[in-house]
């Protein structure tokens, strides 16, 4: 009898939670969340309520548990103690006339002033860039702090990794940090955590993802910068992680894909921004400080015609803003005549797609460099949804030849301010990742990366909007599903 009533009940009770469910997303899920994410939250929920409910609470918060923001205020509270002064020596008349309200927001968000004084190498092909890398780590007299997404010891970076060891070797402080879910997931991920081990080097695991042990958060929140500090006035940062660039894959190996990246090389005093920022994550990671001996830059500006001046923004969700969200915007509403775009994960939310139509739809001549293969089935399908918008505001979209994924990810604004670092402008990126920009202002940079960009476009084929529509109407299908899941964060 018992069971009769069970079971004659059972609907009813499926019926109430169903309800309920649905009540309680609508008043919760909207909550300080931009409008097409809150509106594909809702509809994976209201299509599959029990579900859609139990990602959402999983996966639905942005935002890192109170501690890690705190200390991240904590951080910006000192990187601005110990500025000050430094925005005086940039001359307050600055070109383009937009260019210090955008310092300004950056120094705001992120606490980082624009320095003078820097040279910059940029580093286009991947075996110099690991090359110099290793040579730097082989100068250093005081310490070397180490930071990427997915760091692995193999054929390619070993003489890297053997770098560190030798610095070790004779009493310099190495300090390395990686992502842990992105680097371990690795095929030589384990390998080279025993490495690191076995060496003595000191490393922890940014964001590790430990269930059992307690280490729990939204297992999609990574760190994805990519950073190396020697001595305080020598830096490195860009897009390429510390891996061979068929990243150890058999099923990217057996299609041939090979990864293209751009690194830049900082000489200067504004290397202390990207060294404050591996402090940043290493006192998240561990609540330790390195001694002011050990973190002390060496400010030495550098003097001559190719000086540039660099701001470092950091972004994440450690910060309460889109710190990069906020500064990719400014810039695309500056540029005037000219704005040329890589990124391989390129999925905007509509702030930065109606920026860069709009750019475009004013006379701005503006370019996209993406990848014409795919290395994430997803997000590929999803990027591929907004180029018929893109074509039909003006936008130039150049596909960089398969089987190389062209990773690098940098934009330029007319002849005067060129951006480089890690962050993809989709909506991850300005999300879900900690992120490193390097913001630049200089012509003769700016004209360095140009030189780039033609090469890119010589090994590219140009997208056509006629060629565009003509796609299988399957893969028209496939491309908008895919964007509606760019939204779910």
């Amino acid at each position: 009898m018992t069971w009769r009533r069970v079971l004659k009940a059972f609907p009813t009770v499926v019926l109430v939670v169903d309800i309920v469910i649905r009540v309680v997303a609508v008043v919760l899920v909207p909550r300080n969340r931009r409008p097409s994410s809150a509106m594909a939250w809702l509809m994976a929920i209201f299509v599959a309520p029990i579900p859609g409910s139990v990602l959402f609470g999983l996966i639905g918060s942005t935002k890192l548990p109170q501690d890690r923001r705190d200390k991240q205020r904590e951080i910006n509270s000192l990187i601005l103690e110990n500025t000050q002064g430094l925005d005086s020596r940039v001359p307050t008349v600055t070109q383009p006339p937009w260019f210090g309200t955008v310092v300004q927001l950056n120094r705001t968000l992120g606490a980082m002033p624009l320095i003078p004084g820097n040279t910059a190498t940029l580093l286009p092909d991947y075996a110099d860039s690991v090359a110099a890398m290793t040579a730097a780590v082989d100068d250093a007299e005081r310490y070397v702090h180490v930071e990427f997404y997915i760091l692995t010891r193999d054929e390619t970076t070993y003489l890297f990794f053997d770098a560190l060891k030798r610095a070790h070797d004779r009493g310099v402080k190495v300090r390395v940090l990686y992502d842990h879910w992105a680097t371990i997931r690795n095929p030589q991920g384990r390998v080279t955590r025993r490495w690191l081990r076995d060496a003595g080097i000191r490393f922890e695991e940014m964001l590790p993802f430990h269930p059992t042990k307690g280490m729990w958060r939204r297992p999609d929140l990574r760190n994805h910068r990519k950073i190396v500090v020697v001595d305080g006035d020598v830096a490195f940062t860009g897009s390429q992680n510390m891996i061979d660039p068929s990243y150890n894959k058999r099923g990217n190996m057996r299609r041939g894909l090979q990864w293209k990246d751009l690194m830049v090389r900082l000489d200067g005093p504004a290397a202390i921004g990207l060294n404050a920022l591996f402090i940043t994550d290493w006192y998240s990671e561990t609540d330790e400080l390195p001694t002011d001996a050990e973190a002390e830059p060496i400010v030495e500006q550098r003097t001559g015609p190719d000086t540039i001046e660099c701001q470092v923004v950091p972004s994440g969700p450690g910060f309460d803003g889109e710190n990069n969200l906020r500064l990719f915007n400014a810039l695309v509403y500056g540029a005037q005549e000219r704005l040329i775009i890589a990124s391989p994960y390129f999925v905007p939310d509509e702030s930065m797609l109606y920026a860069i139509t709009t750019a475009a739809e004013r006379g701005v001549d503006v370019q996209l460099f993406a990848c014409e293969v795919a290395d994430q089935f997803m997000v590929y399908h999803a990027q591929r949804s907004y180029y018929e918008t893109l074509l039909r505001a003006g936008v130039r979209i150049f596909l960089y030849e398969k089987p190389t994924v062209l990773h690098s990810k940098h934009f330029t604004v007319d002849d005067d301010v060129a951006v480089i670092g890690s962050s993809n402008m989709d909506m991850r990126s300005f999300s879900l990742n900690f992120e490193v920009s390097l913001m630049v202002r200089g012509s003769g940079f700016v004209d360095e990366v140009r030189l780039i960009e033609d090469d890119y476009r010589s090994r590219s084929h140009e997208l056509t909007l006629a060629a565009w529509l003509s796609r299988p109407a399957g893969l028209q299908v496939l491309d908008n599903v895919a964007r509606l899941t760019a939204a779910v964060q």
